[in-house]
């Protein structure tokens, strides 16, 4: 088999080549592939060295699957060159996710939405995610009547230019900016782009995304999205009105017995999901639940994950794994 990653050299890029090597693929032909001023770079993979090479090469390999996480621009200039030669891609960008014809996917979720002659399969954001796998078996049981959304985001999202900021900062270093303030010992409530309505791009996605992902466009949502200066994941106050009332044990038994979700909702003992505790794993940690008594039908939940793996990489990967057995 041949796979390409597109944007091996980044954040994702360089975790996305990670999860291959875990997940059993290190004996396939894999071809890094990144923008022109990294063509020629050698990165290591498993055993041996990979030198990056052009996105145009990479398309001109014939390979089987193309997982990328290069960014919109590139994402929609090769995604269509890659797909003309048969090749899948599954693709990390923004720039496909609201495409009709393309689906927007989770495994654990909606694998079934990807038909045999789709090419360009969609990863999600990694908040919607994270967030979208804890509130599945919870709304095919009760139905989600709105969400209330705040997230407290790892400036790992942003790349490698905001983790440097933040190490450069702790040091009381100068450097170059990827956000407008100061992120360490500070808290931004910024992410992304503001559009017109005074959401940004990153609370819209959270809004957008999720609809298309539990196919229901009556949930009504509103998000808020924060940066905070840590780098283990993404960790999200979620508060869910559903439709029908709810059981709080048959909560817990939903989540604890989902794929891919682990419950960790012990405060007595002060067990709850938290940064450090996600970082590294692609599990989605999910906890601190109890009924919103201000409200009829409502939950509180504090959902977290490791936003590189989970919310990206992990993510891709196993729709590629997916793909190849159902194909098989």
């Amino acid at each position: 088999m041949k796979i390409a990653v597109v944007g091996a050299t980044g954040l994702v890029g360089s975790v996305m080549l990670k999860v291959l090597e875990e997940k059993g693929f290190a004996n396939e032909e894999i071809i890094a592939a990144a923008s022109q001023k990294s063509v020629g770079k050698k990165i290591g993979f498993s055993s041996r060295e990979l030198t990056v090479v052009s996105v145009q090469q990479a398309v001109d390999s014939d390979c089987d699957y193309a997982i990328f996480s290069a960014g919109s621009k590139v994402s929609k200039q090769y995604a269509p060159e890659f797909a003309a030669k048969g090749t899948t891609v599954i693709d990390n960008s923004s720039c496909w996710r609201m495409d009709n014809n393309v689906p927007l996917v989770v495994p654990e979720i909606n694998i079934d939405a990807v038909k045999d002659s789709d090419r360009i399969i969609a990863n999600p954001n990694c908040s919607t995610i994270q967030m979208v796998l804890a509130l599945t078996p919870l709304h095919k049981r009760y139905g989600i009547k709105r969400l209330v959304i705040s997230t407290y985001q790892s400036v790992t999202g942003t790349g490698v230019k905001a983790v440097k900021q933040l190490d450069m900062e702790e040091q009381g270093l100068d450097c170059e900016r990827a956000y407008p303030y100061n992120i360490y010992r500070n808290v931004l409530p910024h992410g992304g782009d503001f559009l017109d309505n005074n959401y940004t791009t990153e609370e819209m996605k959270l809004v957008n995304e999720t609809r298309k992902i539990l196919s229901d466009d009556t949930i009504r949502i509103t998000a808020t999205v924060a940066r905070v200066p840590v780098t283990g994941g993404h960790s999200e106050s979620v508060n869910v009105e559903f439709i029908k009332p709810f059981d709080i044990n048959e909560v817990r038994m939903l989540l604890s017995t989902y794929p891919g979700i682990v419950l960790l909702d012990n405060p007595q003992n002060n067990e709850y999901p938290m940064p450090v505790i996600s970082e590294g794993k692609d599990e989605v940690f999910v906890g601190r639940l109890r009924r919103d008594e201000s409200i009829e039908n409502g939950l509180n939940m504090w959902i977290v994950s490791d936003n590189l793996r989970k919310g990206a990489a992990t993510n891709a990967v196993q729709i590629m794994e997916k793909l190849i057995s159902l194909r098989k």
